[in-house]
């Protein structure tokens, strides 16, 4: 990697690294479909789809210079048209407006979101789908698209209600797996259900209140996990459409994280249609 690949940042108020600036206060998410990519496996990850010429691009990287030489290969798997901004650790926290210690940022964009049929139609004829309703809370829809990426699902969808899993820290939990993890967000929860039905899933709700222990569930070809929010969960016309599964847990708590819960239930659903 030669050194005038690399551009040298010694102002914080420089223009050129403007998307970065005070970060935790101005997160990128659904401004034309930009985000903020934290951290070296997401930074790879990016790189990689950009490549390969997937639905994400990476627009500029801005990197701790004390980072730069352990990054060499990331940096090189870039096109050379992506500039990268170095700093000093002083200059890179002026920027992000906090002392950002793995110092390593990307701009990234979507280029494109599928229409919801078009991006069921393109689901194989065996599949195992994740579904999101009125999740709002970062960490656990990143930890949701961790748990999909390794029970190997197919795809997440998440209705219009849910949070944006490009928002930065959603990013970062899911280590990269949002980049990774087929996912369409729009509709509501009941249009994205009706659609899945009409594609012949079995479509299981995940409540403590299910009618049916996870561990019964019958397999089949294409089955879709529904979970839904902390607090409220899953709204009762959803529960009462369609088929409701429980996980089976000692007395004394109400329920478990959605997160966790998720991953539960995946692990027994993959393990119907020998995914694991």
């Amino acid at each position: 990697m030669t050194s005038d690949r690399l551009i040298e940042i010694t102002n914080p108020d420089d223009p050129r690294i403007a998307e970065f600036r005070d970060i935790r206060e101005r997160d990128l998410t659904g401004r034309e479909n930009r985000f903020i990519a934290e951290g070296t496996v997401v930074l790879r990850l990016l790189a990689e789809a950009h490549a390969a010429g997937g639905e994400f691009i990476a627009e500029k990287v801005l990197l701790l210079q004390n980072r730069v030489a352990g990054l060499a290969d990331i940096i090189a798997a870039l096109p050379p048209e992506v500039p990268v901004h170095v700093a000093t650790s002083e200059v890179l926290d002026g920027i992000v407006g906090f002392h950002l210690h793995r110092g390593v940022l990307a701009l990234g964009r979507r280029k494109t979101e599928s229409e919801l049929s078009a991006f069921l139609d393109r689901l194989p004829q065996q599949a195992l789908v994740l579904v999101g309703c009125g999740i709002s809370n970062h960490d656990n829809m990143g930890s949701m698209f961790r748990n999909a990426a390794v029970f190997g699902a197919d795809a997440v969808l998440l209705d219009e209600s849910c949070c944006d899993p490009l928002y930065r820290k959603a990013l970062r939990v899911s280590v990269g797996s949002v980049l990774t993890m087929p996912y369409c967000r729009q509709s509501s929860d009941v249009h994205l259900l009706a659609a899945l039905a009409d594609r012949g899933f079995a479509i299981w709700s995940l409540s403590p209140r299910g009618e049916a222990d996870i561990r019964d569930v019958p397999p089949s070809d294409r089955m879709a996990l529904v979970v839904g929010t902390e607090g409220d969960g899953l709204p009762q016309n959803i529960l009462s459409a369609f088929g409701s599964v429980r996980i089976p847990q000692a007395p004394g708590l109400d329920s478990l994280n959605v997160a966790t819960a998720s991953g539960i239930a995946l692990f027994e659903m993959a393990s119907r249609i020998k995914r694991i």
